[in-house]
């Protein structure tokens, strides 16, 4: 017979900035971290390369939504529409492209705008 034991919650890492973040996490899962600590000291340059490794290659970070563009997105989503039209494809597609930095073409695509406003309704969420 087993008990109930309680369930042990995982404490979440952090979410990588960019690639300096990546960078670390597999040098102190791997043990490579201690080793260049040992050898070049505690201040290796670890954190200036990982500074760098993030400004230069930095992971999709959204951009935050304007107060215009929340208001637009508020109607869209309350109007709970399966259709789109155009100008409401150029609008989406305007406010995806700048909080996401990208710079995606208008597409008819369904699956397309499917990701993209799954994408925009989690951003949208957070707030």
């Amino acid at each position: 017979m087993e008990e109930n034991k309680p369930k042990q919650t995982r404490k979440r890492k952090p979410r990588s900035k960019g690639l300096g973040d990546t960078v670390e996490k597999i040098t102190k899962a791997t043990g490579i971290e201690k080793v260049v600590k040992f050898i070049a000291g505690e201040d290796c340059g670890c954190d200036k390369r990982k500074d760098i490794l993030n400004n230069l290659f930095p992971y999709k970070q959204p951009k935050c939504l304007q107060e215009d563009e929340y208001n637009y997105l508020t109607t869209f989503f309350e109007a709970k529409t399966n259709t789109l039209a155009p100008s409401q494809q150029r609008e989406l597609l305007k406010i995806y492209n700048r909080v996401f930095n990208i710079n995606e073409p208008l597409s008819s695509c369904p699956d397309c705008w499917r990701n993209r406003i799954k994408e925009l309704t989690k951003l949208y969420n957070e707030y």
